[in-house]
Order: C-alpha cells, then sequence, then structure tokens
C-alpha cells in the first residue's frame, strides 16, 4: 500500500548528504548495507553514534549494566542530533528507523532537515496506541517495576519477538550477536513524555514513512497512523507499506528493496 498527498513540495536545496539515525537497541552497525548502497549512488553519508555507544556490540555488552549509558534520555538523545545538524551549511537527508524514525520527525519539526525518512517509526506522543504486540516487545525494555538507572539488555526470546520474528532460528542468532547491544531504559520511557511530542500544522520539508506488515514492535498500523496524523499539514507526507518485512528491516535479507524505494523516493523529491 502506498498513499501520498497531492501537496505543493518545498525545493530549496539539492542536497546529496544524508543522516543515518540508528534505533534504539541495535549499534550503528545496522546501517553498513545502507551506507555502501547510498555511497555507490554518490551520496556523502554520516551515521552518528548515540552518545554512550561508542564501541563495538561485544565491548557495549561487556559494560553492561553501563552507568553512562543508564543516563541518557530521549531529551539528551534529541538534542545531540539538533546541535549535529546546525552546524551544517546545508540541510541534509535524515533516515532514521525505530527510534531514529521519531527523531527524523522531530528534526523535520525543528527546520534542520531537507527531507526525512522514518522507516518502522516509534510514533509520537499523543497517538492512541491499542498494538498488544507494541507493548509485549517492549514491556521489560520500559520495566516499570525496575530502575531507570539501569539499561536493559534484551534476551534472545525478547529479541525473536521484536525484531526477527519472520526469520529463522540460525538467523535470529546471528543478528542477535552481531547487532544486539543495551539500551536505556530512559530513552525508552521517553517516548511517553513531551520530548517525543510532534507539532504536526507545522510546514516542513517532505516525509515519508516506510512500515512492514510483519513488524511485532512498531506494527504498520502504528505508522499508519501516524502518517494520516499529517494530513493536515502543508506538506508532502507518503506513506508505504511491504509485505512480511519484520523490524530488522534495515539489516534483514530484503534490505535492499526498502532501500531502493527510499532511493526512488528521494531522487523524486529532490527537485
Amino acid at each position: 500500500m502506498h498513499l501520498h498527498s497531492n501537496k505543493t513540495i518545498i525545493r530549496l536545496m539539492n542536497t546529496k548528504k544524508i543522516f543515518f539515525i540508528s534505533g534504539a537497541f541495535i549499534n550503528s552497525n545496522s546501517w553498513d548495507y545502507w551506507k555502501t548502497f547510498f555511497q555507490s549512488k554518490g551520496y556523502e553519508v554520516i551515521i552518528p553514534v548515540w552518545p554512550a555507544k561508542e564501541g563495538t556490540v561485544q565491548e557495549l555488552r561487556k559494560k553492561h549494566p553501563d552507568a553512562i549509558l543508564g543516563k541518557l534520555s530521549l531529551e539528551a538523545l534529541v538534542k545531540f542530533y539538533i546541535e549535529l545538524l546546525r552546524k551544517e551549511e546545508e540541510k541534509p537527508i535524515a533516515i532514521g528507523h525505530s527510534v531514529g524514525g521519531l527523531i527524523v520527525q522531530l528534526l523535520l519539526q525543528e527546520n534542520l532537515l531537507f527531507m526525512g525518512i522514518a522507516i518502522h517509526s516509534v510514533p509520537p506522543k499523543g497517538i492512541t496506541n491499542l498494538e498488544f504486540s507494541f507493548y509485549k516487545a517492549l514491556w521489560k525494555s520500559i520495566g516499570i517495576f525496575k530502575s531507570k538507572k539501569i539499561p536493559h539488555l534484551m534476551s534472545l526470546k525478547e529479541w525473536q519477538y521484536a525484531f526477527t520474528n519472520t526469520m529463522s532460528l540460525k538467523d535470529q542468532k546471528d543478528a542477535y550477536d552481531t547487532y544486539l547491544i543495551p539500551e536505556s531504559r530512559r530513552i525508552i520511557r521517553g517516548l511517553f513524555t513531551n520530548t517525543a511530542k510532534v507539532d504536526y500544522s507545522k510546514k516542513k520539508y517532505p516525509l515519508l514513512f516506510i512500515a512492514g506488515s510483519k513488524d511485532n514492535m512498531m506494527p504498520a498500523n502504528l505508522n499508519f497512523k501516524n502518517y494520516k496524523m499529517y494530513q493536515y499539514s502543508p506538506s508532502i507526507t507518503d506513506y508505504k507499506e511491504f509485505e512480511g518485512i519484520n523490524h530488522f528491516v534495515i539489516s534483514g535479507k530484503k534490505w535492499s528493496q526498502t532501500a531502493a524505494y527510499v532511493l526512488n523516493w528521494i531522487k523524486q523529491h529532490r527537485g
């Protein structure tokens, strides 16, 4: 399903710089395939590492529970990206996955991007969410009865449900060992605060939502609700849902079809 508006697009720049914004729980190396793909198409790729997440998967797991990571909040993370982008001479493109998709929406709201792509995005605060799988996937990470100071490291069982539910056991285990890292509970709890609030009425640069029909953590219906919230925005907002795709979209075996679609969408709207 691909839905789009007929609103007038803003054409001011023709940047070929892309910031990739990682999501929660996975290392920034999850963008490696996309980095190679977009660089081969002539784009300059920048993948900032989240604060307190410098290091390999093995190094970050060895630190668990890391007190420094435990202090990282969503507010601080958004501020980190805002400060990075304010240093740019031209507004770049940003592609974000999961929490990164929410951050893309917040950066567009700050008028810091030329266009944004939100892949299987966390919804902003205020979107009615009755999706059972969303809460099941994040329940232990939220950790209502746990200290917010202690980061959470998903078990293989949690990972299988939240990220890799459509994959073979071998591929699930390989991905778990390659990409999964501990996450700050402050980040996850911050998703339900005003830091995650979006003003949908603001004029912005183009935004594309990508969803997957088999995503347990960020169900397609939740992404569609997010997309529909922009229906009265005076800007281009598009939506594309892929069949059979789980939350591990950016590093899973079918990553290339999503990346190719995003590339074509960027080409259409760059001017």
